[in-house]
């Protein structure tokens, strides 16, 4: 993974301030600010990990998507004498019954974890070249969990990992002993438009966040990225605020003479008036009151989906 090569100094309150309008350190530095922790020690929580976690033998992926749609297409009996604008199949027979159909619950998103001791290997395309080789642990320490964005066939499975693939889909083999799979019925979807994130639970929207984006020259990058870590935003500095969300994604595009990191994150800022903004370097600004929740509710490896 590609993170800083060397540590930067701390610096002064007001410039820290200045720095925090932008996107996440590499690999232990967010902003250009140093973390006073030298190691990977870094535990991603999971306060609300979703579904269990279940292994999955070969050839069983789509078994395993399939599994939670739940009772798809079950009929209930109504009678035909409702009030209001309902639409009804016809009737089944002359005795006034119907068949009415219960609508399709969403499909939960897969996360494939990477289990302690083993080394997975993320390759360009299904069967193509690997790019990189990754272990069970994210450079910040986290149990590394790897958001789901492509099935293909059950065999291969599109994800992303930061510093790897450019910000693209990259693929692993579903059938690798070194994975195993966990559910979320829960994904982020990030409007840089309107300046908003939506937290969603089976399609339904459960809560909406104001937020800052990237500015001009520097925007925040679109497509399917998932969450890898979750970190104390005060191991760093105040300017994140609480809580630091990193995820799979990358800034290509970081402002003449910035000297952190490029990694994107969801973290806090000094100014509430970053809300509604396009003011950093690339990273998702959010009131510490939105993160804590975020915090407690979003799994490692939720799907992040962030769109012009």
């Amino acid at each position: 993974m590609s993170f800083a090569n060397a540590w930067v100094t701390t610096q002064s309150t007001s410039s820290a301030a200045a720095r925090s309008r932008g996107s996440c350190a590499r690999s232990r530095t967010f902003g250009g600010i140093q973390s006073p922790f030298r190691g990977n020690s870094f535990e991603g929580t999971h306060d609300r990990p979703g579904l269990p976690i279940h292994p999955v033998w070969p050839g069983s992926l789509l078994a395993l998507v399939s599994f939670v749609v739940v009772s798809a297409g079950a009929a209930a009996l109504a009678p035909s004498t409702a009030v209001g604008r309902v639409a009804l199949d016809p009737p089944a027979s002359p005795t006034g019954w119907v068949r009415v159909t219960t609508p399709r619950p969403a499909t939960a998103h897969v996360i494939a974890e990477v289990r302690p001791g083993h080394a997975l290997a993320l390759r360009s395309r299904p069967g193509g070249r690997v790019l990189a080789r990754v272990g069970s642990r994210t450079a910040f320490g986290s149990p590394r969990a790897l958001g789901v964005v492509v099935n293909r066939q059950g065999r291969w499975l599109g994800v992303t990992e930061a510093g790897v693939g450019s910000n693209r889909v990259v693929w692993v083999d579903a059938r690798s002993s070194g994975l195993r799979y966990a559910r979320t019925r829960l994904d982020l979807h990030v409007d840089l438009s309107a300046r908003t994130l939506v937290v969603r639970r089976n399609g339904a929207v459960v809560r909406r966040l104001s937020i800052g984006v990237g500015r001009a020259g520097s925007p925040t990058p679109t497509g399917t990225f998932a969450v890898t870590d979750k970190l104390n935003g005060s191991s760093y500095s105040a300017a994140y605020g609480c809580c630091i969300l990193a995820l799979s994604a990358t800034q290509p595009n970081l402002p003449a003479g910035w000297s952190g990191g490029n990694r994107i994150a969801i973290h806090g800022t000094l100014s509430s008036s970053d809300f509604g903004r396009a003011v950093s370097a690339g990273c998702v600004h959010a009131s510490d009151l939105d993160l804590r929740y975020l915090m407690r509710t979003i799994p490692l490896g939720t799907p992040v989906v962030i769109r012009p």
